[in-house]
């Protein structure tokens, strides 16, 4: 099963990403994560990204998608993998799909997380994680279960994102909807997009994308 979360930023996308894990067992193939790690392991492509990363350039789409490419090689893709963030453009959307065309591979499924503007302003900005395990929270309903302490691992240190602020968000949001919206026609002409209604609480989103990922047939090529 090979899939991309999309939505706009605090729509969801990690925390569902998470149990789809769980779930199905595949990873979660994250961009960041992917480049740092091709750069440490100074895999051929990964040299090239360190050298303009250490120039002060962005690494071009070709690069990426060739990181993406070894990545998905990898044993634990064998079953399938979630794309985190990626793609965010309308001609990364369509390198990716050349990418995988050329492994005769597909995407079985896009999935749209629906959020209202004012939720997701709300959402972002009362986000807060645990300094020392990273677990998430929120001001609005998912709180520690106890005051003050972390849920997973027992500590009382906080932290928040400096930039996870009503104004930041906003321009992120504009972002999204100039570059990486345009994406849910794309992939709806692919006949692969679906969608959930992500103001719903966590776990009925996260039945409602099982529901997706288990009825939904791939189109045929």
């Amino acid at each position: 099963m090979r899939l991309i979360l999309l939505g706009p930023p605090g729509a969801g996308k990690g925390t569902q990403a998470k149990k789809l894990i769980d779930r199905f067992g595949i990873p979660q193939l994250s961009t960041g994560d992917m480049l740092r790690a091709a750069v440490s392991a100074q895999t051929e492509v990964g040299l090239k990204a360190k050298e303009i990363m250490s120039a002060g350039k962005l690494v071009s789409d070709e690069i990426v998608i060739q990181i993406v490419a070894d990545r998905i090689e990898q044993p634990d893709c064998e079953n399938g993998f979630i794309l985190d963030g990626f793609p965010r453009t309308l001609a990364q959307a369509d390198a990716t799909e050349t990418m995988l065309h050329g492994k005769g591979l597909r995407l079985d499924h896009v999935i749209e997380m629906r959020v209202e503007d004012d939720e997701l302003v709300k959402r972002v900005a009362g986000r807060f994680s645990c300094a020392h395990c990273g677990t998430s929270y929120n001001d609005d309903g998912q709180r520690p279960k106890v005051e003050g302490v972390c849920d997973k691992c027992g500590r009382s240190d906080f932290v928040r994102r400096p930039d996870d602020n009503p104004e930041t968000m906003r321009t992120r949001l504009k972002s999204y909807y100039k570059e990486t919206a345009p994406l849910v026609g794309f992939y709806y002409c692919k006949g692969i997009l679906k969608f959930v209604d992500g103001m719903k609480p966590i776990d009925e989103v996260a039945k409602d994308i099982a529901t997706v990922v288990s009825e939904a047939e791939p189109p045929a090529t």
